[in-house]
C-alpha cells in the first residue's frame, strides 16, 4: 500500500537532519543496498550514517521518545540523517514501512512502540535495529532476554512501575475497592501491563475489571461498560493513550479518578502517576545508537535498557475535575506539578 509522501534525504555537516514523512513509502533509495555496508564518506572526508525511524503512531509520549532521541543524535555533531516514516496507527502501514527500512540503505533502524518493533524485526536482520517504548521486549519477541538480546535488535523498555501507581489510587480513595481498565487485546505491550496490574491489584485489596479494543474508536464504548468501577487505571497502551479525552470524560461524569501510566498522561487530565520522561528514554536510546555507529558495539551484547527512577506527576485541577482531592503531602513530594511548572 502506497500512502504519503515522502521528502528527499540531504546531508548536513556536524548536524542532523530529518526526512519527515507522515505515512510510509516504497525504500528510500540508494539503490536497494543490504544495509551492511560501510558508513559513506561525507564530502570533508568524515563518515555519515542514515538511520530509519519507524513510529506507530503519534500520541504525546510516543512522539517525545522521537524528540528525545533527534535532539541527542542532532547534539552528537556526527553527520547522520533521519528517514522518519509514521504509521499512524495502522499496522498494514507499519509492515510497508518495515518493508522499506529492510530494502534501504540504512545503517540502523529505530522503532518506536512495540508493533512497530516487532514488524522491523521480522523485516530487517542485517543491521542493527533498535526499540524504545516498548514494554516487555522478551513477551514481544524481540530479544532473547533483556540481559543477553541475541540478535541484531536491542533498546530501551518503558516499563512502569504498576504496584505504585495502583498505591496511589488507595491514597487518593482508600475506599476504592475496583478498577476499570480499557486495552487493546492485541498488543503484547498492553496484556503484560494487565497483568502486572492484576498482581499489584492483589496486593493491594482490589480487583481489576477489564474492558478490550481493537482500536482507539472503540474506547468510548469500552469505558461506559465499565459502570460499576471505582477508578480507572491507563495501561502505556498506544489505541487507548491516544483516546485519552474519551476517558478523561468518562473519568469526569462519574466521579472517579484516572490513574494514567506516564505522566503526559497526567497532563493531559490524568489525576497522577509515577513515570518515565519519555524524552529522556529517547535520549538515551540515541545514546545506544551512537554507540553501536561510532563504536561498532554488538546489539547482540547490548542489554535492554530502561530509565530507574519514575517521578511523581500529579494534576490538581484534573483531581477536583473527577472529584478527588489529592493529599498535600502527595503534592509536596511530586515531582511535577501539572499547572504550578
Amino acid at each position: 500500500m502506497m500512502l504519503g509522501r515522502q521528502k528527499n534525504r540531504t546531508g548536513l555537516r556536524a548536524g542532523a537532519v530529518l526526512a519527515v514523512s507522515a505515512l510510509a513509502l516504497t525504500a528510500c533509495g540508494n539503490d536497494g543496498g543490504d544495509g551492511g555496508s560501510a558508513p559513506a564518506e561525507g564530502g570533508d572526508g568524515s563518515e555519515s550514517y542514515s538511520i530509519g525511524v519507524s513510529q506507530f503512531l503519534s500520541h504525546a509520549s510516543l512522539d517525545a521518545a522521537r524528540a528525545g532521541f533527534e535532539t541527542r543524535i542532532e547534539e552528537s555533531g556526527l553527520d547522520i540523517t533521519l528517514d522518519v516514516q509514521n504509521a499512524q496507527g495502522d499496522q498494514a502501514t507499519a509492515n510497508t514501512i518495515a518493508g522499506s527500512f529492510a530494502s534501504a540503505d540504512h545503517d540502523l533502524v529505530l522503532a518506536i512502540a512495540t508493533p512497530s518493533a516487532q514488524t522491523a524485526a521480522q523485516a530487517i536482520t542485517d543491521v542493527p535495529v533498535l526499540f524504545t517504548a516498548v514494554t516487555d521486549p522478551v513477551s514481544a519477541s524481540l530479544v532473547e532476554s533483556n540481559e543477553a538480546p541475541g540478535g541484531n535488535v536491542t533498546g530501551t523498555s518503558d516499563a512502569n512501575p504498576v504496584l505504585e501507581q495502583l498505591t496511589l489510587l488507595t491514597e487518593l480513595d482508600p475506599e476504592a475497592t475496583t478498577v476499570g481498565v480499557v486495552y487493546s487485546s492485541g498488543e503484547v505491550n498492553s496484556e503484560v501491563q494487565v497483568e502486572w496490574a492484576k498482581e499489584a491489584a492483589e496486593e493491594l485489596g482490589l480487583e481489576i475489571v477489564e474492558a478490550t479494543v481493537s482500536n482507539s474508536s472503540e474506547v468510548q464504548q469500552a469505558a461506559n461498560s465499565l459502570s460499576d468501577v471505582d477508578a480507572l487505571y491507563v495501561p502505556t497502551d498506544n489505541a487507548v493513550v491516544s483516546a485519552l479525552e474519551t476517558l478523561i470524560g468518562v473519568a469526569q461524569e462519574r466521579q472517579i479518578p484516572l490513574i494514567p501510566a506516564e505522566g503526559d498522561s497526567v497532563e493531559r487530565g490524568g489525576v497522577a502517576t509515577y513515570g518515565l520522561s519519555y524524552d529522556q528514554l529517547g535520549a538515551q536510546t540515541a545514546d545506544m545508537a551512537l554507540r553501536i555507529l561510532t563504536e561498532g558495539a554488538d546489539p547482540a551484547a547490548m542489554p535492554v535498557e530502561t530509565l530507574t527512577e519514575p517521578e511523581l506527576y500529579v494534576n490538581p485541577a484534573a483531581a477536583e475535575a473527577m472529584g478527588v482531592e489529592i493529599p498535600q503531602s502527595m503534592i509536596d513530594e511530586a515531582d511535577h506539578v501539572v499547572g504550578q511548572e
